[in-house]
């Protein structure tokens, strides 16, 4: 029976991610950005809810851009799970623009998309957010480059944050979890790792018990003549720290 009901679940978030494709060929050169926006964030949360994940938003997002949101990185659903609570520009590792169905997603939704491995297509990104702030919108960064299962954050990469020091934005910390629905317990269910295949950790996700993603923002902050190595240590504590007190 569960590997029915995870069956069933995973033939919905498909016709769903189908329907989401459908809409950005179709609605979506007709919306505004606004439109656009609400568009992805309604289609996040529905997608979630089709796979059993349910999202619990603490703290405010940033009303309006110019913003820079930093999150720690846990999972191929961050993105979605972040756009559910508030919708942004996401700067994403070049490889996802390949995936099948997913890549034209993210697409759709305005992700700017970033050759890790290459030094000078990070000075191009970094340009590229600046100047995506400067036009007023909210963009979005997993400085540890890659994803950990939670527990512990990986150092931060501090390039991209130059952006927000280039743009004169603030910056909003931001921390994402997994836990059990029903007993409030870490769930690595879906953690995408190490030798963790995509095919695997989507499975892990179905099958699991419901789960809840706890996102908690921060208090947006400025520089404050911080260098930009400097204010990614920072941001990386606030992190941990706002992890660490999603519940009491």
């Amino acid at each position: 029976m569960k590997s029915m009901r995870a069956i069933w679940k995973l033939l919905r978030g498909l016709w769903h991610v189908l329907l989401g494709l459908w809409w950005i060929h179709a609605h979506f050169p007709r919306l505004s950005p606004d439109q656009r926006a609400m568009r992805v964030q309604a289609w996040s949360l529905q997608f979630l809810a089709l796979w059993g994940i349910h999202v619990k938003v603490l703290g405010q997002p940033v009303v309006a851009g110019p913003a820079l949101i930093v999150a720690n990185h846990i999972s191929w659903l961050d993105i979605s799970v972040i756009h559910a609570a508030r919708h942004c520009r996401f700067v994403s590792k070049s490889d996802i623009r390949d995936w099948p169905l997913v890549g034209m997603l993210a697409a759709g939704a305005g992700t700017l998309f970033i050759e890790r491995s290459s030094r000078k297509d990070a000075l191009r990104m970094v340009k590229d957010m600046s100047e995506a702030m400067k036009e007023g919108d909210v963009v979005a960064v997993f400085p540890e480059g890659t994803t950990s299962d939670g527990r512990d954050l990986l150092p931060f990469h501090a390039n991209l944050i130059q952006s927000a020091i280039q743009a004169d934005a603030p910056v909003q910390p931001m921390s994402l979890k997994f836990v059990d629905a029903h007993t409030g317990e870490p769930s690595f269910a879906p953690c995408y790792i190490g030798d963790d295949t995509l095919i695997g950790s989507m499975w892990r996700t179905l099958t699991a018990p419901p789960i809840l993603a706890v996102v908690h923002f921060g208090a947006p902050q400025r520089a404050q003549g911080r260098e930009r190595r400097q204010w990614a240590k920072d941001l990386r504590q606030d992190i941990i720290h706002l992890r660490d007190t999603d519940f009491p």
